[in-house]
């Protein structure tokens, strides 16, 4: 994939939207990666015992999948240089699966510097689940 160009930047621009995937085996993948083995990520019972609806996908993993189309968006990985969120809601992941949509809008583009300013949006199943999620990218 191409790094993409500053110059082909504009204020407006949209990113994605992006459907990323999640499954059970994603959670238990996730789990064995990052180590957080929370019950409420893998245990249909257990989550359901203190109050969710059913597992939840790792806020992480849901930080990583949005922040994974900002790169793929941006052409490499190395060139988003801040990203930030706040986790509202959990991504419900039933045994069926689920999916988180994601996508973003150019809020600002500094030629000088290459700093393009990214205002991300993930939902799953209509819900807003990250907010306040800002990606800054530098492009040439």
């Amino acid at each position: 994939m191409a790094v993409r160009a500053l110059s082909s930047v504009s204020v407006g621009d949209a990113v994605g939207p992006v459907t990323v995937p999640v499954s059970r085996e994603t959670l238990v993948a996730y789990a064995n990666a990052s180590g957080d083995q929370n019950p409420i990520h893998q245990d249909e019972e257990f989550a359901r015992s203190v109050g969710l609806p059913d597992v939840i996908a790792h806020g992480m993993w849901t930080m990583g999948a949005s922040g994974t189309v900002v790169a793929e968006w941006a052409g490499d990985a190395g060139r988003v240089l801040e990203f930030g969120t706040r986790f509202t809601k959990p991504v419900v992941v039933p045994q069926a699966g689920a999916e988180v949509v994601v996508e973003g809008a150019v809020k600002a583009v500094d030629a000088e510097t290459g700093r393009v300013t990214v205002d991300v949006t993930t939902t799953s199943d209509g819900v807003k689940v990250l907010g306040r999620c800002v990606a800054v990218v530098r492009l040439d």
